[in-house]
């Protein structure tokens, strides 16, 4: 069953890290612009750019992972392309992704003075991760740019599917960590309660980027939740429905 990775605004696929390492057949992406190539205007547009991405390769109905933006990537590619997906897992997301305006003006100054924004804004997201994991990511970020980032942030900040996520059809896991301020807890049990059979998992301790933070808890719930998909597909026992997991 193959994975798709999705990373979030501003970053790369070496987020994925412990991901790919975990679970065979899955593969981390980079978005256009990240940093090759240039960057989508929004959540939807990013979303037709993965459907090309999956047709070229001629993969078969994957199953989208998606972080934060990514996570939001995900959702609008399950309303556009339902029947392209067996099933998705957010993480740290949300239907409805407002950004702090001051968050917009530390990217934006960042443009001019890089430095400045990798200090205030971007290394203090990544404290908790492992120091070669979180150099890898930070110099990932600095590649990518503060305008990239701006423009990601800026299409979250877009981003309101409140009144159409109970569409979302596909089987779904929504994961986040119990210290998430970017996108809340609040924001991954509306998606959970709104999607209809969807599972979610709270890990505690965990920040915006649990996944990278406690990659064990995060990878189980992602693998349980496989086996359990894998079962009501190819095994005749049915999705299993709303559950509640706390880490």
């Amino acid at each position: 069953m193959k994975l798709i990775f999705i990373p979030g605004a501003g970053n790369t696929n070496s987020v994925w890290h412990y991901q790919t390492e975990h679970f065979s057949d899955s593969e981390a992406i980079n978005l256009p612009g990240h940093p090759e190539g240039k960057p989508c205007t929004s959540i939807e547009d990013y979303a037709d750019w993965l459907h090309q991405y999956i047709l070229d390769r001629g993969y078969s109905k994957p199953v989208l992972v998606g972080s934060s933006m990514g996570g939001a990537i995900a959702q609008a590619y399950a309303l556009n392309y339902p029947q392209d997906i067996k099933g998705l897992v957010l993480i740290g997301s949300g239907a409805r992704m407002r950004v702090n305006p001051e968050f917009l003006g530390l990217m934006e100054a960042g443009i001019d003075d890089p430095p400045t924004w990798l200090k205030k804004f971007v290394e203090p997201h990544y404290s908790r991760l492992a120091p070669e994991l979180r150099e890898t990511v930070i110099k990932k970020v600095a590649e990518v740019g503060a305008r990239v980032q701006l423009n990601d942030f800026q299409c979250c900040d877009r981003f309101d599917i409140m009144d159409k996520v109970h569409h979302i059809g596909v089987p779904t896991l929504v994961i986040c960590g119990s210290e998430d301020e970017l996108t809340p807890v609040k924001c991954s049990q509306y998606l959970a309660t709104k999607i209809s059979g969807a599972k979610l998992a709270i890990i505690e301790g965990g920040t915006h980027f649990v996944f990278m933070e406690k990659p064990d808890e995060v990878n189980r719930a992602i693998g349980e939740f496989l086996e359990n998909l894998w079962d009501s597909v190819f095994g005749g026992r049915h999705y299993l429905g709303k559950l509640e997991i706390i880490f």
